[in-house]
């Protein structure tokens, strides 16, 4: 999948072709291949790879501590 992406990010850049063209060349969104310019730019080859889509992490979640306290009271009852 990342040869793809790099394939279709060199046809771009190195080729002079349009992302429209690339895109349906491909057959993915403009979006999607502007997506893969940007993760190309920031970081090579490495940002083509797949990703986890995991969230680095949830607002509402209580810090460890609390989780702690929380647990301990509930083994205690």
């Amino acid at each position: 999948m990342a040869e793809q992406r790099y394939q279709a990010v060199l046809a771009v850049i190195k080729d002079g072709r349009t992302v429209t063209e690339v895109a349906a060349a491909v057959g993915v969104s403009r979006q999607t291949l502007h997506a893969w310019l940007g993760k190309y730019e920031a970081g090579g080859l490495e940002g083509l790879a797949d990703g986890s889509h995991r969230p680095a992490g949830h607002p509402r979640q209580m810090s460890a501590s609390v989780e702690v306290a929380v647990l301990e009271a509930r083994r205690a009852h």
